[in-house]
């Protein structure tokens, strides 16, 4: 009696056990971030020279690290590194019928920090938008057509996926 009491209370511990983690939800989305081009739209200021433009990207995180905080200036995050930005993009032109980076010769970074995203699930996973204000002309470039290579970082330094945007025509 005493051995089917144990094989009973064994038993009942497995189906127990397999019910919870079951019921257990897991993460739909990979820890490292996935990111996708949701628009890009130029920005009207009242002349007829395009300056900036909004692009907005839709993103995906299973781990729900993404974002930081002001005060996120230690290593690796401080200002000397390249980890000091978390949403990265680099500038192209179309020059003679071929894109070229011209990212490190533009007086200015294009790259951003956006804050910390909080998930509201219990298993941390994060989807959504992020609309980031970007300039899209060189004033010094004769040249007219421009696209964007973008990705993100989380806070473990988990680097997204690269997209570009279409080209985009830039009235100068």
């Amino acid at each position: 009696m005493k051995l089917i009491s144990k094989i009973a209370l064994f038993v009942l511990i497995a189906i127990s056990a397999v019910l919870y983690l079951s019921c257990k939800k897991k993460s739909p989305y990979p820890s490292t971030p996935a990111i996708e081009l949701r628009s890009f739209e130029k920005i009207p200021n009242g002349t007829s020279i395009d300056d900036k433009g909004y692009l907005t990207i839709s993103f995906t995180d299973g781990d729900g690290d993404l974002g930081l905080d002001s005060y996120d200036t230690n290593p690796p995050f401080d200002k000397s590194s390249s980890n000091y930005f978390n949403y990265f993009i680099r500038f192209k032109e179309k020059q003679n019928g071929n894109f070229v980076d011209i990212t490190d010769s533009l007086p200015m970074t294009l790259n951003a920090r956006f804050p910390r995203i909080e998930s509201k699930t219990k298993n941390k996973s994060l989807k959504g938008y992020i609309e980031l204000e970007i300039f899209i002309n060189n004033y010094e470039s004769p040249f007219d057509t421009v696209e964007f290579d973008v990705y993100i970082m989380d806070r473990a330094l988990h680097k997204s996926n690269v997209i570009s945007t279409p080209e985009i025509v830039i009235n100068k």
